[in-house]
């Protein structure tokens, strides 16, 4: 069983920045972010595998955010810099057992409990 607990959201001014943290009691592959804003599906930010070196990114975030992974730490990262007032919502970090990539909430296996990003106009 894996657990995993994001840190670092909190609120910011439009155009700034925050990186949010995931760190895992166990061994992942692929990881990934995800978020929820009020009234909305949870939908898919940015992926990462394993070795980190295959990335995907929602077209809303691509050259604002970066997915990142320290595996020595089991911790993956989220940068966001550039923040609009629409990636307001809570964030999810999620982890799969498997080495493949996924796109579907069904994908993954463990999720952290969200930590809120609120950004300000």
């Amino acid at each position: 069983q894996v657990q995993l607990v994001e840190s670092g959201g909190g609120l910011v001014q439009a155009g700034g920045s925050l990186r949010l943290s995931c760190a895992a009691s166990g061994r992942t592959f692929t990881m990934g972010w995800f978020r929820q804003a009020p009234g909305k599906e949870r939908e898919l930010v940015a992926i990462i595998t394993w070795t980190g070196g295959t990335t995907y990114y929602a077209n809303s975030v691509k050259g604002r955010f970066t997915i990142s992974r320290d595996n020595a730490k089991n911790t993956v990262y989220l940068q966001m810099n550039s923040l609009k007032p629409e990636d307001t919502a809570v964030y999810y970090c999620a982890a799969s057992r498997s080495v493949y990539i996924g796109r579907g909430l069904a994908d993954y296996d463990y999720w952290g409990q969200g930590t809120q990003v609120t950004v300000s106009s």
